[in-house]
């Protein structure tokens, strides 16, 4: 049997034309080449054809087209698919058939481009998941390759969480979708994000249809704000607000969480339709009042660290989630109104006096002044009436100065109180507010903490030597310094000043004195008590024209009086010739 199928098989063959060499018995070399030739693809420059990757390295790509040569294509064209392997097919672009060195030269990124903006198009209109390279970062996003095209991604759209650092993308191939196309322009937009939101959204929808306020629940933390912490429970984001991310002050919340760390939280509330869910942080730890010391009670001493700093006060933290308010009233025994900040700052360490403690509610008062002995208990022998201090100016009203002379220790100068002599508006023509002034002490108001004190009280009244240089009827020189609507405030000598009115301030000639002028006037008034001197200059041209008047008047009447006085003469007892010619002759002298 196996000899007749051996006879069978070399039935037909010429072992004499193989022994000569001659393998093609009954046919020519060029019928051979015919065959040949014809058996081979047919190819042309600048065509795509489809080829079979045979051989593959890092640096090249060995491609069979069915060409009676293979082509070499560099490796780096095929970088945006990692998982290129040999037998792959593989578009290629025919370069040129036959190089110099017989070698045919094909391009498979020309290949990819020649069809890309087809294939682009495609995939848009189909939804399909298409691969591609990242090239590189730009302003907003990232470059990709995709079939040749670059493509833009938007930093919005790599993924669903927040990315921080683009450069860990560059040189990744990824799967993506095209969300737009601008065929004007030539502009593709690729998204990452698209692909993962269709699987995150079923599970949020399971997350969500059974989230129970309450709950539990491991996340992650994907992005830090200044009013709270957003965590990633798995497609579902919740807010864990600022405050409750502890029981003690956050001032930001990165002193708590950091970016990406994984974290337990509580369920507090959300809405109707689960899209605002509130976390917890502080929820999972005990309450420090609960584990605050029970032997703890009012007029203990505690220390703390201030926190927050308001007008009204100052929180201290005495433990971890433990505060106490210090009022402003508690922090000096001055009665002088002043903000919380003038005592303390956020970051002091202080010592402080608990007042009251409200474990029930959780609150807690303090105090620092009372570490102090109060400066009113004694202040009969520190501050007796009469004695004499140095005070620093607080604060101005209209009818005083505010001093205090230690803290905790305030008094008012009353704006009488402040010179014998100046007549004072206000008291910012006295003194400045910040500036020292001596003072005496004139009443004590213990129950009001209040000393009535005195400036002037320092030196002798004026008054009492005033009254005797100031006499009325008695004439000055003084300077008009002022016009008021009553009339003029002049200068005195002394220092003293007096008051006009408009028409004691008419001078001789009718008209009137005016601001600055020198001149005389007549003391008119003067009252010792009220410090009042009252000056007029038209008095003194008015009292000097009176007085002539009057002379002229006195020596009229005196004239007057002498012509009608009769004489009188003794009786005559006897009338001798002699005596009738005597009052012939006085007779005579009256007529004349």
């Amino acid at each position: 049997m196996a000899e007749k199928e051996i006879k069978t098989a070399v039935e037909d063959f010429d072992w004499d034309a193989f022994e000569n060499g001659d393998t093609h018995a009954g046919k020519s070399r060029e019928e051979l080449t015919k065959t040949y030739d014809e058996s081979l693809n047919t190819v042309k420059d600048k065509e795509v054809i489809e080829g079979t990757i045979i051989a593959l390295n890092k640096r090249e790509a060995v491609v069979n087209i069915g060409y009676k040569s293979d082509g070499i294509i560099p490796f780096n064209e095929f970088r945006y698919n990692p998982d290129i392997k040999v037998g792959d097919k593989v578009e290629v672009f025919i370069e040129n058939q036959e190089d110099k060195k017989g070698q045919l030269i094909l391009s498979h990124r020309k290949a990819r481009a020649a069809r890309s903006w087809d294939r682009i198009n495609e995939a848009l209109e189909k939804d399909e998941i298409i691969k591609g390279y990242i090239k590189c970062r730009t302003k907003g996003g990232m470059i990709v390759d995709v079939f040749g095209i670059e493509a833009f991604l938007p930093g919005s759209q790599i993924d669903v969480r927040p990315i921080r650092d683009y450069d860990i993308f560059v040189g990744k191939t990824m799967e993506f979708k095209v969300v737009k196309i601008n065929q004007e322009f030539k502009n593709v937009v690729v998204s990452h994000k698209a692909l993962i939101e269709a699987e995150l959204e079923q599970q949020k929808r399971e997350i969500i249809a059974k989230l129970e306020k309450g709950q539990v629940l491991e996340g992650t933390v994907k992005n830090i704000t200044s009013y709270g912490v957003f965590i990633d429970l798995g497609g579902v984001d919740g807010l864990i607000h600022i405050t409750d991310l502890s029981w003690g002050r956050v001032s930001h919340p990165e002193e708590v969480v950091q970016l990406d760390q994984k974290i337990n939280v509580v369920i507090l509330d959300f809405d109707d339709e689960k899209k605002r869910i509130a976390l917890g942080l502080k929820q999972l730890m005990p309450h420090p009042w609960d584990a605050l010391d029970s032997e703890l009670k009012a007029g203990d001493k505690v220390k703390g660290r201030v926190v927050v700093m308001a007008d009204y006060g100052a929180f201290v933290e005495i433990a971890p989630g433990v505060e106490g308010l210090i009022h402003v009233s508690e922090m000096s025994w001055s009665q002088h109104l002043r903000s919380a900040q003038d005592f303390m700052k956020v970051g002091d360490e202080v010592e402080a006096v608990i007042l009251n403690l409200d474990r029930e509610d959780r609150k807690m008062s303090l105090g620092i002044k009372q570490l102090k002995k109060d400066p009113w208990e004694d202040i009969e022998v520190r501050y007796p009436v009469g004695s004499k201090h140095t005070a620093k100016v607080r604060n101005f009203t209209n009818f005083g100065v505010f001093v205090e002379i230690e803290e905790g220790v305030d008094g008012l100068i009353h704006i009488s109180d402040l010179s014998w002599t100046k007549k004072v508006k206000h008291p910012s023509e006295f003194t400045t507010i910040g500036a020292d002034i001596d003072v005496q002490v004139l009443e004590i108001d213990k129950e009001s903490r209040r000393l009535s004190l005195g400036h002037k009280q320092l030196e002798e009244n004026p008054w009492d030597v005033f009254e005797t240089v100031f006499t009325v009827g008695s004439v000055h020189e003084g300077t008009i310094v002022e016009m008021v609507e009553k009339g003029a405030v002049i200068q005195l000598p002394y220092g003293v000043e007096g008051f006009a009115t408009p028409k004691h301030l008419v001078k001789e000639d009718g008209t009137s004195a005016q601001v600055d002028e020198k001149l005389n006037f007549k003391v008119i008034e003067f009252n010792k008590d009220s410090k009042r001197i009252i000056l007029s200059h038209s008095r003194i041209f008015e009292d000097e024209a009176k007085a002539e008047r009057n002379e002229a008047r006195k020596a009229k009447r005196a004239t007057k009086r002498q012509e009608e006085t009769p004489v009188i003469s003794t009786p005559i007892e006897k009338t001798t010739l002699g005596d009738l010619e005597a009052l012939a002759a006085l007779k005579e002298k009256l007529s004349e």
